[in-house]
Formats: structure tokens, C-alpha cells, sequence
């Protein structure tokens, strides 16, 4: 039922981008471990062996955390239409923050959603498929624009403030690169 391969291959490229939403998985190395849902058109295949996703303002920020602290990271696809599989991708991954020149060179791959505020960037290691015969049929109905119409409204200024107040420490009290980079731009000031 399951199989495992060293790279994306073709027909995994396929099946992620037919899917709707993805979950991001990580964990420090103490502390929880982090599951994450996420949807829009968020997520790109760069190589064989490298993804990467746009990663909006929410209300925490612990992948960020916890790649700064471990760099695992897990992505998982979930066939609710069609034919049933599920699909993992096991690598480490990166923060890529705005400003940066390695945030210049990926963005371009992204439709640039209000409140983006960083991209995670992942070496695959590993890619397992697996049966998903228990995944329950879903049906699509569409994005939420919640999240985009609250980004919006935030402005920059609340943006950066909002990220300042929640999304500078994980929920154990991790920083995240977020969190230092508003710390150098305080002791600049």
C-alpha cells in the first residue's frame, strides 16, 4: 500500500497541486509538537528535492519557531476527492524572511497574499504515499477570505505590530527569527 521515494516524483507533483489545503508539521526539541492546516494557493514545487510556501500572519508562529530550533519538518497531502491517497514529505526547512535577498529570489514564485510574512523553504529528504482509504469524502467549496480581509485591514503598521506581540516566541517560549529580527530593529532604534 505505502511506498517510499527519494524525491518528488511527477505523479506527486500532480496530486499536490490538485489539492485544496496541506498540513505542516513540526516539533522543537522540547515542548509541542505543532500541526498546521493551510489553504490558498500557497504552496510550490522548486525542485525534485526543495518546496516551499508563503506563509501568512496567524495567530502563532511556531513552525517558524521550530525550524530555527530542529529544522524538521513534515508535509502532508490528503486526497478528500477522487482517488484516495495521503502523501508526506519528510525534510528540514528554513525561514526566509521579507527583506531578504533569498526572499527576493523566491517570492516571484508566489502570488503575494496580504499579510505574507515569511516563506518556509524545505529540503525533501523523503516522500511516502499511503493508502488514505480511511480519509472521508470532503467536498470544496472555496477559500475563506477571512484571513486576507483581517490582513487588509491590519495595514503594515498593524501587521508588524500584531507579529511583534504574537508571533515573536512559539507557545513554549521559543523565538522565532520573526522575533529576533524585531529585537535588532528595538536596539537599532
Amino acid at each position: 500500500m505505502g511506498r517510499v521515494y527519494q524525491q518528488i516524483e511527477s505523479e506527486h507533483e500532480e496530486f499536490i497541486k490538485e489539492q485544496h489545503m496541506f498540513f505542516v508539521g513540526t516539533a522543537g526539541r522540547e515542548g509541542h509538537v505543532n500541526i498546521s492546516p493551510k489553504g490558498y494557493d500557497a504552496f510550490r514545487i522548486l525542485s525534485p528535492n526543495k518546496v516551499a510556501y508563503l506563509d501568512l500572519t496567524g495567530s502563532g508562529n511556531e513552525t517558524s519557531a521550530h525550524l530555527l530550533d530542529t529544522s524538521r519538518i513534515t508535509y502532508m497531502f490528503i486526497s478528500f476527492q477522487g482517488k484516495p491517497l495521503i502523501l508526506r514529505l519528510f525534510g528540514d526547512g528554513k525561514v526566509v524572511l521579507p527583506e531578504s535577498e533569498e526572499w527576493d529570489e523566491l517570492v516571484g514564485h508566489f502570488n503575494l497574499l496580504p499579510g505574507a510574512r515569511q516563506i518556509i523553504v524545505s529540503h525533501i529528504q523523503m516522500v511516502k504515499t499511503s493508502c488514505g482509504f480511511g480519509v472521508p469524502l470532503y467536498s470544496f467549496e472555496g477559500e475563506r477570505n477571512t484571513l486576507i480581509d483581517w490582513a487588509e485591514k491590519q495595514g503594515e503598521d498593524g501587521l508588524k505590530e500584531y507579529r511583534r506581540r504574537k508571533n515573536s516566541k512559539s507557545m513554549d517560549g521559543l523565538p522565532t527569527p520573526i522575533g529576533m529580527e524585531l529585537n535588532i530593529e528595538n536596539k537599532q532604534n
